[in-house]
């Protein structure tokens, strides 16, 4: 039974074979197909392509589209698909129940360490070895709340673009063939609006998934990026990688893989406890995300010498051309606001790692200093989103956040040390890394002020200690 037969408020025959007829109802969402799309379809010749070739592309096509909606946002499955492709081809072995154990052991001895030196609770935290495929499964979702936002604009942005473009260009100056004569190419291009976005939306969800494959290989623990990607109370330890970096380093393995035990518990017992820091940071960078401006000439520029059914010279084109070079106001306020958000988190991590690992590692200065270059040269979470959301992920201000967490704990200990996270309006600001002896001046001053205001609120009512009314007595 023909695919007219079925539907028989269609045409009786479109040309074009029922494989090909179902793939483009599904790009939009069942509703009858465009004449004009018909017409452009037979006239790309895909009319006559051969139905084994056919029904691969199909299932191709249909794969990648499946799931994505209308508006160009991210396509989780398309990412988590993509991503586990590109770990599984750069080798991504099974983890032993060894390596689960030594990874367990890690995190428990790392806990034990850090126990001396803070008391920020760490109650039901587990070590955990995971594989690369299992960090893309557990981390693509927040992944993608971080992108979707700037991943509509450019598939609107896109759409726009290309429409125009079209429209400017006018039959004539398209490659031969591709719309039938007498057909208005901007109007066509309005018409597929619907799956263009979808198109757009899924190349997106691509290069999402191509970045945190990427990453995955790269990262040495689950949050190591210093976002909430992995919570508690998982304490996510990454084998393969800490192999390579021991290696790299010539450094006992055992040794780096307990330091780095210990920063990821760290960070793990900050965002467990502090409730206000993990939403915070994500905040942060969905807001710069959102208030992207997208440059629209620039993407017009790119696609006016290119083939327009030409994906990966559209990709090409566009590379380098999606963002607009200045930040708004509301960008520039939260770069500043994420980017004292990460120094606090890694200088906190930093102080109380070097205070938890000094006695027990001998090596632990030099595997220190090893993560501070690897930080310094640009790590991997800051190439993924460069290239994302033109943002980068860096700890600027490390140094300051340490030199502060420092004089905090030499000003008052452990414990005064900490108090800065215990909410967010006494947490150090981007003005308090510029003077950190001050913030440290005014928490002190703060911690005190409590039985000082007491003792001048019980002198001003005239009450002794005792509770006996001051002053002459009463004969």
């Amino acid at each position: 039974m023909t695919a007219s037969q079925d539907r028989p408020d269609e045409p009786e025959d479109s040309g074009l074979p029922p494989e090909l007829e179902e793939v483009l109802r599904g790009l939009t969402g069942g509703r009858d197909l465009d004449p004009q799309m018909l017409e452009m379809m037979r006239g790309m010749g895909l009319d006559k392509i051969d139905p084994q070739t056919l029904q691969m592309v199909a299932g191709q096509v249909q794969s990648m589209f499946a799931g994505a909606d209308e508006s160009g946002a991210v396509d989780a499955t398309v990412a988590t698909d993509i991503a586990r492709k590109t770990v599984a081809a750069e080798g991504d072995p099974t983890i032993s129940a060894a390596t689960s154990n030594e990874a367990k052991q890690a995190v428990d001895v790392a806990n034990l360490w850090l126990d001396t030196v803070t008391d920020l609770d760490h109650s039901g935290l587990v070590g955990r070895a995971w594989s690369r495929a299992e960090w893309v499964e557990a981390t693509v979702p927040v992944w993608r709340e971080l992108v979707d936002p700037i991943a509509v604009g450019v598939s609107d942005a896109m759409g726009k673009a290309l429409t125009k473009q079209l429209g400017n260009l006018g039959e004539g100056g398209l490659p031969e063939g591709l719309v039938p004569p007498g057909i208005n190419p901007a109007q066509m291009m309005s018409q597929m609006g619907p799956m263009l976005r979808r198109m757009q939306g899924s190349m997106f969800s691509v290069q999402l998934g191509q970045a945190v494959g990427t990453l995955a290989g790269e990262i040495l623990t689950g949050s190591e990026v210093s976002l909430p990607l992995v919570p508690a109370p998982d304490v996510v330890l990454m084998p393969q990688a800490i192999t390579a970096f021991a290696e790299g380093l010539e450094i006992d393995e055992p040794q780096a893989r307990l330091l780095l035990a210990v920063r990821e518990s760290a960070r793990t017992r900050l965002f467990h406890v502090v409730p206000w820091l993990g939403p915070q940071l994500l905040t942060a960078v969905q807001d710069y995300a959102r208030d992207t401006t997208i440059d629209t000439d620039a993407i017009e520029e790119g696609l006016r010498s290119i083939d327009p059914t030409d994906a990966e010279a559209m990709q090409q084109a566009l590379a380098g051309r999606l963002f607009a070079p200045q930040q708004s106001a509301a960008q520039k306020a939260a770069l500043l606001r994420l980017e004292t958000l990460l120094a606090l988190v890694e200088g906190w991590v930093d102080v109380v790692t070097a205070a938890a690992v000094k006695p027990h590692l001998p090596q632990s200065e030099a595997l220190g200093e090893a993560i501070r270059r690897r930080r310094a040269s640009g790590g991997p979470a800051e190439k993924t989103f460069a290239a994302l959301v033109s943002l980068e992920l860096r700890p600027r201000r490390l140094r300051d956040a340490a030199n502060l967490f420092a004089a905090l704990e030499a000003s008052g200990g452990a414990q005064a040390r900490d108090a800065a996270w215990a909410h967010p309006d006494v947490a150090p600001t981007a003005a308090d890394l510029d003077d950190p002896l001050g913030y440290v001046e005014r928490s002190t001053a703060q911690s005190t002020g409590t039985d000082w205001d007491a003792g001048l609120d019980e002198l001003l009512r005239g009450e002794s200690g005792d509770g006996a009314p001051e002053g002459p007595s009463a004969s």
